[in-house]
């Protein structure tokens, strides 16, 4: 079963998309239309005069004979609270009096109060003045304007007669790019619901659909195998610097369509190219089975039918001990150490600038792939510009050190070797103090112990090709044009899908079927 199909992928997408939908929900409904919002509810409306109302005995009980306009006395404690995201200041109250919000209680007459504040906000009550509005009229409350962080409140204790309990009490006053709202909380510290009931069942519904949705979508295996799939057996071989890509892209093949066998053989570009024109004039049905990948043109002299798939990136490495700026090399430098006309590092401080890090006094040892590397045929043709590397090889292990012990006469000036594959290039790079060599840009990138080295200044990059020269088109080889249904043709369409093209980039590469004209 393959996990990550397009359906999968779908259907855990939607799963995601409604528990994030239900976070926004939760979200929208307590901080957005709360942005600036102040709440209010009536904590306590009870009745402490002794006068019945409504035929109901034993309801009251209070101490007010002595008053008997206080007969029907009630208490009524108003919780006032910054219910909202934001803090408001006085500004943000609305009303065109000194005062910011008005309490009215319907058929009551208010006869006191007094205002109580939590102990952490003792700020509030400075604002509670006659000079800033706070005193009462007949039925109403004037409440003076006063700023609340987010979630402080007060609260109003007010001493009402003339009605009985539970008469309407509403709250008059605005707020800028907000509002004033009844919260429904009655008893005194109670928090605010997050959700509405409604929403609290919409949003667990939503979630529970979608997540089900998702388990019976990925649970399920009839998923068909992607279009192109063949079955049987074929060999890539060839180039060792886009060998990475087409091992990844082999397994993925694999795992999505069951019977395909794919083997990676990664020789060099000249080996696998030669190879496969072997193969076609032995047998042309054993040929069909075998794809070369070459760094260039390669095969074209042998008649090989060839496509392109991408543009590869090469770079000079040097050994970390060798600091060159971010100048680096120019060409002619580049060309100077290979016709061996530099013998130390040293020998360039004369012709650099000023301001680039000097070069230390180490004898200069080429590394370079063999004569069958496409990396090195692009390298002569692309940095050297036909100054062919044609020098023989010095030395086996690269070790200038053991050169010691030939004769001075016959000792070479400049100690050079040939390896198989880019991977011992670098790690012979690595290793031997002033070595220089080259490689595919992304095997090079990371490597421990070596440093990429810029061309006239320009960095070897897939995003920035205008300046620098060392790449290359990669192709694709097989003996005759592949034959439609078989594993090798289904091969080079898998090449092009969207997901094989990802892979190719994110590898360094650039596919040319979105960068035709640097292919052309």
């Amino acid at each position: 079963m393959q996990w990550w199909s397009a359906e999968n992928v779908v259907a855990v997408g939607t799963a995601v998309l409604g528990v994030v939908a239900s976070g926004v929900m939760v979200w929208y409904e307590r901080r957005v239309p709360r942005r600036k919002r102040i709440g209010y509810r009536v904590q306590m409306d009870n009745p402490i005069g002794d006068d019945l109302r409504r035929g109901r005995a034993n309801v009251r009980l209070g101490l007010f004979d002595e008053a008997p306009d206080m007969s029907d006395a009630t208490l009524v404690l108003l919780r006032i609270e910054n219910d909202g995201s934001q803090g408001i200041d006085r500004d943000d109250y609305t009303g065109p009096e000194r005062h910011g919000l008005t309490a009215v209680f319907s058929d009551r007459t208010v006869r006191g109060v007094s205002v109580t504040q939590p102990i952490d906000t003792d700020h509030l009550m400075d604002h509670f003045t006659p000079e800033r509005g706070f005193g009462y009229e007949d039925n109403r409350l004037r409440i003076p304007r006063v700023p609340l962080n987010r979630g402080e409140h007060y609260k109003l204790l007010v001493l009402l007669s003339g009605g009985d309990v539970g008469r309407p009490i509403r709250m008059i006053g605005g707020i800028r790019e907000g509002e004033v709202h009844p919260n429904r909380s009655a008893t005194p510290d109670e928090i605010p619901p997050v959700l509405s009931p409604a929403a609290r069942i919409f949003t667990g519904l939503l979630t529970l659909s979608v997540l089900v949705l998702a388990t019976i979508v990925v649970a399920r295996d009839d998923t068909p195998p992607p279009l192109g799939c063949a079955t049987g057996s074929l060999t890539v071989t060839g180039s060792t610097a886009f060998a990475p890509v087409i091992e990844t892209l082999a397994e993925e093949y694999e795992k999505d369509c069951e019977g395909a066998d794919i083997t990676v053989e990664a020789r060099g570009s000249e080996a696998g190219v030669a190879g496969l024109g072997a193969t076609g004039a032995r047998s042309a049905n054993q040929a069909r089975s075998v794809i070369a990948f070459s760094d260039g043109p390669m095969g074209d002299r042998l008649g090989l039918h060839g496509e392109k798939i991408a543009l590869s990136v090469f770079t000079l490495v040097v050994n970390d001990g060798i600091d060159l700026g971010t100048r680096g090399l120019t060409r002619a430098e580049v060309g100077r150490l290979y016709r061996g006309e530099v013998g130390r590092w040293s020998d360039l401080n004369a012709s650099r600038p000023a301001g680039l890090p000097r070069l230390p006094d180490l004898p200069v040892v080429l590394v370079s792939r063999d004569a069958y590397s496409g990396t090195r045929q692009i390298f002569q043709e692309r940095v050297l510009a036909g100054a062919w590397e044609m020098t023989p090889t010095t030395s086996l292990d690269c070790d200038p050190l053991k050169d010691k012990a030939v004769a001075a006469a016959a000792r070479p000036a400049v100690t050079r070797c040939e390896l198989a594959s880019t991977e011992d290039v670098l790690d012979k790079v690595a290793a031997q103090p002033g070595a220089l060599g080259y490689s595919e840009l992304t095997l090079a990138t990371g490597h421990r112990g070596v440093r990429r080295v810029p061309l006239d200044g320009a960095a070897a990059s897939a995003d920035h090709l205008g300046r620098y020269p060392y790449r290359g088109v990669e192709y694709a080889y097989t003996y005759r044009s592949p034959a439609p249904g078989s594993l090798a043709a289904g091969f080079l369409a898998y090449l092009d899908e969207g997901t094989s093209q990802d892979v190719i980039r994110e590898q360094g590469h650039l596919p040319c079927l979105r960068a035709a004209a640097l292919c052309d």
